[in-house]
């Protein structure tokens, strides 16, 4: 049973960070590329960011790139996000899923499995 799950999501102020984990199992962990998604109330589910198999290649939605930073630990089956420089427009829950596909993509439907999401608030 593969199983995603993320950590590390809470309250934070403007200009803050914050360093989300997603924690795999039940799957090749290094076979799957990884992914962060968000969504916010009332909003669609976005993409955030999504690194390759090897962690060679990432990609970042436009609204994150410079103050994120996506990782992944092959020996752990984990993936990181690391947040910085906060804002309340980050405000929202927060997935990590897997893709089995070579490469890497920004859209959710091409991803197999999802975590239940990590909530993230960034006051003003």
């Amino acid at each position: 049973q593969v199983q995603l799950v993320e950590s590390g999501g809470g309250l934070v102020q403007a200009g803050g960070s914050l360093r989300l984990s997603c924690a795999a199992s039940g799957l090749s962990f290094s076979n799957y590329a990884m992914g962060w998604f968000r969504q916010a109330p009332g909003k669609e589910r976005e993409f955030v960011a999504a690194i390759t198999r090897s962690g060679g290649i990432t990609d970042y939605a436009d609204s994150v790139k410079g103050r994120f930073t996506i990782s992944r630990d092959n020996a752990k089956n984990t993936v990181y996000l690391q947040m910085n420089s906060l804002k309340p427009e980050d405000t929202a829950v927060y997935y990590c899923a897997a893709d089995r596909r070579l490469g890497i993509t920004t859209i959710s439907d091409r991803y197999d499995y999802w975590g239940q999401g990590t909530q993230v608030t960034v006051s003003s």
